[in-house]
């Protein structure tokens, strides 16, 4: 008997795995596979990276980088929920603080730097179209270093104020209704937020847990698909919500947007660094992508968010 190492990569999964395989002289194969064991799973690039400024993640920056790098990622993106600039001094508990943009910047900045060569480090964030606070939002952070921004829209209006403000989670995208009237608010600000031009990808686009008519929501949901399918926008599979048993990845969304003629794009949506190389998690995602037949994007295209100032 004796052991054999060798690296492979998946035709156009986007990802690489490397295999110890025992072989044994009587196996007329040389490799017996149902023997092999999986060293790593992973994706080359990942662009939906969180850090501790939104209150709800944890692990520094540093502890992101290194744990892809020495997994053999070769892009990692930091999308951190946007700040954004509300009224009345309303201070969101999920996003960083509008004082934390330069930090958070200037400490990504520094890191793409010491890491040039080794890993490419991207400057993002997580933001929301709020038709009230998108522009001067947007102006906001791009006084400093950014590279992208990711669409996630996790409520269905600006967020605040809200018609009762003690109970936020009533304009909240992921909420379950049967209510046509969220769901299309929630697709028009998808659909709006894409038409600025400032974002690369949608995340978790399948948020809006709708349990209503099938043919509301596909009406519906056709507009979105097919606004980025024009717009050549991938839509996120997002591994948080497949890892975690939460209500996206939905099916009813990825069989309509497979219709449509959508590319997709696999983000870990990671709180901690160790959801950047799950293997399990990851093959996954790229099993839903195939069941569907959604082709891959692996590199996403950046816009720059700058443009959309220009409008």
């Amino acid at each position: 008997m004796h052991r054999e190492n060798f690296d492979f990569a998946l035709t156009g999964a986007g990802f690489h795995c490397k295999i110890i395989t025992e072989s044994f002289p009587n196996d007329p194969i040389g490799v017996l596979f149902l023997k092999q064991k999986t060293e790593a799973v992973l994706l080359s690039a990942n662009y939906h990276t969180h850090t501790p400024r939104c209150h709800h993640a944890s692990g520094e920056e540093i502890d992101y980088i290194e744990t892809a790098r020495n997994a053999g990622m070769h892009t990692l993106g930091f999308s951190d929920h946007a700040p954004m600039l509300f009224d009345d001094g309303y201070i969101s508990d999920f996003r960083m603080l509008p004082e934390q943009t330069e930090e958070y910047a200037v400490t990504l900045d520094k890191l793409k730097r010491q890491y040039a060569g080794e890993i490419e480090i991207l400057i993002g964030y997580e933001m929301e179209y709020y038709p009230r606070y998108f522009a001067r939002s947007l102006a906001s952070i791009c006084r400093y270093p950014v590279d992208y921004l990711i669409l996630g829209q996790h409520f269905l209006e600006n967020e605040y104020p809200v018609e009762r403000p003690k109970n936020r989670s009533d304009g909240y995208s992921g909420a379950t209704t049967d209510e046509e009237w969220k769901l299309g608010m929630y697709v028009d600000r998808v659909v709006s937020g894409m038409q600025t031009g400032a974002f690369s990808c949608v995340a978790h686009p399948d948020l809006m847990y709708f349990t209503g008519d099938d043919d509301i929501y596909r009406r519906h949901i056709v507009r979105l698909c097919e606004c980025a399918r024009d717009m050549h926008i991938p839509l996120e599979i997002n591994l948080l919500g497949l890892g975690g048993g939460r209500a996206y990845p939905c099916d009813r969304f990825w069989r309509i947007a497979a219709e449509v003629g959508c590319s997709a794009v696999i983000g870990c949506d990671a709180h901690y660094p160790e959801m950047l190389t799950d293997p399990a998690v990851i093959e996954r995602g790229f099993r839903y992508a195939e069941q569907f037949g959604i082709p891959l994007v692996h590199e996403l295209t950046l816009r720059d968010p700058r443009s959309a100032l220009k409008q």
